[in-house]
């Protein structure tokens, strides 16, 4: 059916096919960009890749994202700058790429380069599409004619039938009838296969080259499967050796520096019985806002008259269902450093050269940053402000914190660890371990102070009367900086704020 049109065609002589080719100078010209790594904050080198959103030979289109890198700070999710090809990644994840390295090489068509993302890229190489070759009209027609007469004289192939047919017997097979090519025989011989065991793969049952290669694969497996769990019994009883993370590197880096601070410690005990006693109430009225299944219709409409402030809105990992005593002692220490104004400062180091003297920035307000302990390492995020948010806002930001630092990659960022940091630290190692007492370490850039909070629990106290009364006491461990601190001072501070915890009365009396 194909050989009469086909000689109709070329007996014509006014009919005249002619295939448009297009010279290769009116294609579009595309070049390889090798995208790098920016500048993406003050101070910052270098930044660890931790997740590849694309794959090599991916296509992308502008702004979708690329990869996710963390540095000292945060987490920061780069986009792509134009669209085109992922030809190849350079940083794999969990490697450190420097500032201004490359990341990785995108093909791009030259026209729809932007020249403002020079900084971010430079090329890498550039490719010219090469023009096809141009058949000549009578050469394809004089193939396609010889093509249709071999398909036509060549005769079909006997049906095979199905292993499950009732007809269907099993072949006598040996090596010299199997169906394979000289080339597939060799390699057989050279392998030790026989080819009489192998199913082919190929037309007609043929054996291939891949039909041995993975005879051969499943040998090795079997041998390797005997082997396999001695050698890792083996391995088990090897030293390990681990490369630092990103964050446990620079914490590495900062408990280094924090030999420079001249520690002071300072520890004692606080009494939670009146807290105690109050937590229940404050728990039986958690605002609408933080704890939506509390919500309650009251029978007369408050805004009859006139609409009713909304309440601001609170994230779903912001809000929660019961209060502890951490929100607490926050807000009773946010107002003791109010009273203490060198509690608020923060240090600014003079000159090297020492032609300026270091200073102290006093704050307005109390800034407190909490140690977050996450899968990645130990960050510390901050509460700025700590002095204008009530016990129930207090307690939300804890739990929003607490919910960043469990994601992975840990979704903390600049926002919530700002770089002027915060005066007073507190780590609440309490909540993990049954220890009272601690000696936390100042870093430099970590305030002025830092305190852990042990575990709660009931004693038998004896201090206030012969006969002695059950109290819940809870330790507290201080570590402040010797430059600016002074012991006396650190010490009257302490006891201001053990005059918020143990008569939470005050609070009311100050309107919180």
């Amino acid at each position: 059916m194909l050989i009469r049109p086909l000689r109709r065609l070329l007996t014509r002589s006014t009919a005249v096919s002619h295939f448009h080719t297009f010279p290769p100078c009116l294609s579009s010209r595309r070049i390889l960009q090798n995208f790098k790594l920016a500048d993406i904050g003050e101070g910052i080198t270098e930044c660890e890749v931790i997740k590849w959103n694309v794959k090599e030979l991916d296509t992308i289109q502008s702004f979708d994202p690329l990869c996710e890198v963390q540095s000292d700070k945060a987490s920061v999710e780069i986009t792509s700058p134009f669209d085109g090809v992922v030809k190849e990644i350079l940083v794999k994840e969990g490697e450190v790429a420097k500032v201004g390295q490359g990341l990785c090489v995108i093909e791009v068509d030259e026209e729809l380069l932007d020249s403002g993302s020079a900084k971010q890229i430079e090329p890498a190489s550039s490719a010219v599409p090469a023009p096809s070759p141009i058949i000549s009209n009578s050469k394809f027609v004089e193939d396609a004619t010889s093509r249709a007469e071999q398909i036509r004289e060549e005769p079909s192939a006997p049906r095979r039938l199905h292993p499950m047919d009732p007809n269907y017997s099993t072949p006598n097979v040996n090596h010299e009838n199997v169906l394979a090519k000289p080339s597939v025989r060799h390699y057989a011989r050279q392998s030790k296969v026989d080819l009489a065991l192998l199913p082919g793969s190929g037309r007609d049952g043929r054996v291939e080259r891949k039909d041995i290669d993975a005879f051969l694969s499943q040998q090795a497996s079997s041998v390797l499967l005997d082997s396999g769990s001695a050698a890792q019994r083996a391995q088990a009883e090897q030293d390990v050796i681990v490369e630092l993370g990103r964050t446990r590197y620079g914490m590495w880096k900062a408990m280094t520096q924090s030999l420079e601070i001249p520690h002071f410690g300072y520890s004692t005990s606080l009494d939670l019985t009146s807290l105690h006693s109050l937590l229940p109430t404050l728990n039986s009225h958690i605002p609408e806002h933080f704890n939506p299944s509390k919500s309650s219709s009251l029978p007369v409409n408050p805004s009859a008259l006139h609409p009713a402030p909304s309440l601001p809105p609170v994230p779903e990992s912001a809000q929660f269902t019961r209060l502890t005593y951490l929100p607490i002692l926050l807000k009773t220490l946010a107002k003791a450093m109010m009273a203490w104004p060198v509690l608020r400062s923060s240090i600014t180091p003079g000159s090297a050269n020492g032609g300026s003297k270091p200073t102290l920035t006093i704050r307005p307000h109390a800034d407190i940053a909490i140690a977050l302990s996450t899968t990645t390492g130990l960050y510390t995020p901050v509460i700025p402000h700590a002095d204008t948010h009530s016990i129930y806002s207090l307690s939300s930001q804890l739990k929003h914190l607490s919910f960043l630092g469990r994601q992975v990659p840990c979704a903390l960022t600049t926002n919530e660890m700002p770089k002027r940091g915060a005066t007073v630290t507190v780590s609440n190692v309490g909540a993990i371990g049954d220890g009272e007492y601690a000696h936390p370490v100042l870093v430099p850039g970590g305030g002025v102070a830092i305190v852990a909070i042990g575990r709660a629990r009931w004693v038998w106290d004896v201090s206030k009367s012969d006969r002695g009364e059950r109290r819940l006491k809870i330790g507290v461990s201080w570590s402040a900086d010797h430059r600016v601190l002074e012991g006396a001072e650190l010490a009257a501070f302490v006891e201001s704020w053990r005059a918020y915890v143990e008569a939470p009365e005050r609070l009311i009396g100050e309107g919180i």
